[in-house]
């Protein structure tokens, strides 16, 4: 009985390890037919049940990974806060009728739910006050580049997170030759030095400028006279935004308020009175599946905050990000993290760091990356539904996809890519990941 075993462990061995030979073989013959060369391209693929090395190319090369860095730094941060976390904005009063709207960086908070807030407090509380010391008043990540100041992608983040810290503005064209009316949406004090003209075709810019005035806006060319434009920009100053809205609906319910709004901490003496929240569960989507940076990185500091019992903060993240390494013994010496939602192109990863972690957290972290046909999936290899999930990441120069595969011989794999190449236009990196994660669905 002993020798058949043995003989079958032996062939089996034999047959894997032909296999495996095979797709080797496979996927450096698609990776030799790119245009991108093969120093540009990292690539780690490992058998989910054991764990061992199916394939590698520069796996310890480090790269950018860009939006693909979510995995490995927010996967942590939800397991700490908990599957029962909830963003929670709550108002509490003391006896001497002063009222303290304590904020948690609630990345769905809209200024409709600040207002009723606002419908539990009395006509003439003796004082209003917030506090925002949740998590740190940093509000962009390092190594962020300015260029992207007005990308609706990239709002900053801070504990007063309201209506995703976009505001919309409106270019409104006259007539052939004349200045387009420029205004915001909503009330928000805002300055526009109007360069444009109303012309046959639309073609504009937009410049901030903050280091000379940051709640200020360049635009400069021309706008069709058939219809406006709405354009969908970041809060400079969220502070002023939240408490502009704050103060919107305090007068609209009458309420008797200098509309000067002191921070302090909340204390014993504060009993608590209402407050609105939002389940965790959003969060984990609109990370995973569609790649929000902002809710990455408050999720991030905010479990940062909890781990450490203190103020959250980019630092404390790392922290807990660090010792949940330690824990699961995945090394991070290779390793460079500069923010949550690896927007940065200051963090350093490797694809072999990237199949690691994946193998140790695979029963949370799988079910939550989008297949084929979901998030940023949405139009990218229909065909490998439901045996696909994997996370997407896109710079300048930079493209990656990390997760795991089901074969059509249903062995299953976890794999990374990432390449960094100037000379490739993005949709030729697109391709290629595309072609080495099908061939190892059709061969592996």
């Amino acid at each position: 009985m002993k020798k058949i075993i043995i003989l079958f462990l032996v062939l089996f061995f034999i047959i894997t390890n032909s296999a495996n030979a095979t797709l080797r073989a496979d996927i450096n013959n698609v990776i030799s037919q790119s245009t991108i060369s093969r120093s540009a391209i990292s690539v780690s693929v490992k058998d989910f049940k054991t764990g061992k090395t199916v394939y590698e190319l520069n796996e310890k090369t480090q790269i950018s990974p860009a939006s693909t860095q979510k995995i490995i730094t927010t996967t942590p941060a939800f397991m700490t806060l908990g599957d029962d976390y909830q963003f929670s904005t709550k108002l509490y009063k003391n006896n001497n009728n002063d009222y303290l709207f304590v904020l948690g960086a609630d990345p769905y908070l809209t200024a409709k739910e600040l207002d009723k807030l606002v419908r539990s407090m009395p006509k003439e509380p003796a004082s209003v006050c917030i506090d925002p010391s949740v998590i740190d008043d940093i509000s962009w990540g390092e190594g962020w580049q300015w260029d992207d100041d007005l990308s609706p992608y990239m709002p900053k983040f801070s504990s007063y997170n309201l209506d995703k810290n976009l505001i919309e503005i409106m270019i409104t064209p006259s007539v052939k030759g004349y200045s387009p009316t420029v205004k915001t949406i909503i009330d928000y004090p805002m300055n526009f030095i109007n360069n444009m003209k109303t012309s046959d075709e639309t073609n504009y810019t937009i410049k901030r400028q903050n280091h000379i005035s940051p709640d200020t806006l360049i635009l400069e060319g021309t706008i069709s006279p058939r219809k406006s434009e709405f354009v969908i920009i970041p809060i400079n100053n969220q502070k002023k935004y939240f408490e502009k809205r704050l103060s919107d609906a305090i007068i609209n319910h009458n309420i008797s308020c200098s509309g000067i709004y002191k921070n302090i901490k909340l204390n014993k003496d504060y009993t608590l009175i209402t407050l609105l929240s939002h389940d965790i569960e959003y969060a984990k989507k609109d990370v995973y599946k569609n790649s929000n940076n902002m809710i990455a990185e408050t999720v991030f500091k905010l479990a940062g905050g909890k781990y450490k019992s203190e103020t959250g903060s980019f630092k404390n993240g790392k922290l807990m990000f660090e010792d949940f390494c330690k824990q699961h013994k995945i090394d991070t010496s290779e390793i460079k993290i500069t923010d949550a939602s690896g927007v940065s192109k200051n963090n350093l990863m490797t694809t072999d760091f990237m199949t690691e972690f994946l193998l140790k957290v695979q029963g949370y972290l799988e079910p939550e990356l989008p297949t084929a046909g979901e998030g940023t999936l949405s139009n990218r290899m229909l065909y490998m539904r439901n045996n696909l999930h994997a996370k997407t990441g896109t710079l300048n120069n930079i493209s990656a996809i990390t997760g795991y595969i089901v074969s059509k011989r249903e062995q299953k794999y976890v794999f990374s890519i990432m390449i960094n190449d100037s000379k490739s236009s993005p949709s030729d990196k697109k391709m290629l990941e595309e072609y080495i994660i099908r061939t190892i669905y059709t061969k592996g």
